[in-house]
């Protein structure tokens, strides 16, 4: 739970920023609380992952765009470049080394034949194309504040049904815990 929070402390904060103020504010503030989520990572944990890193840049440049040109386009179009970008890498790692991006991640975790790896991969990169595509319907066809709950409880929503699909999925490969007597 302390790690779900910390992940979306910035969205949190963008949102309350947002209803507080405007877009404008929520943006500077949504670049200050990553940049903060980094430091913190680095300072305590000594470890920032990729995807934080990947975060921060757009952040910085599609927020500072933002900021620098009045324009609201450019903080809306971040994260349908990094849903594209994660499915990109994706569906990448099926032509780049011998597993999987979900191999690398998961497969300490779970045993899977490689044929379902492979699917499984390419369902998150499906969800991740799907995504912001969807990103680019919602901000061309309604207006900030419908973006701005779409991006901060619809993704999560849509994240966490697909996650459940996942566990559907994978249920039969799962390890199992049951004690024995």
């Amino acid at each position: 739970m302390k790690k779900i929070i910390f992940d979306f402390f910035p969205i949190l904060l963008f949102f309350a920023a947002y209803k507080t103020y405007d877009l404008y504010v929520a943006t500077a503030v949504v670049i200050g609380a990553t940049v903060l989520q980094v430091l913190y990572s680095a300072v305590v944990t000594r470890k920032v992952e990729t995807m934080q890193w990947v975060t921060l840049a757009l952040m910085i440049v599609m927020g500072g765009a933002t900021l620098y040109l009045q324009d609201e386009q450019f903080i809306k179009w971040k994260l349908t470049i990094i849903e594209w970008l994660f499915g990109s890498v994706l569906i990448g790692s099926h032509f780049i080394g011998k597993k999987t991006i979900m191999e690398k991640m998961m497969g300490a975790n779970l045993e899977l034949p490689a044929k379902q790896w492979s699917i499984l991969n390419f369902m998150w990169a499906s969800f991740f194309f799907a995504v912001g595509g969807l990103n680019i319907y919602v901000m061309f066809n309604y207006d900030t504040d419908t973006w701005v709950e779409f991006k901060t409880f619809g993704v999560p929503i849509l994240m966490s049904v697909f996650i459940i699909f996942q566990i559907i999925f994978l249920y039969k490969y799962m390890p199992d815990n049951e004690v024995e007597k």
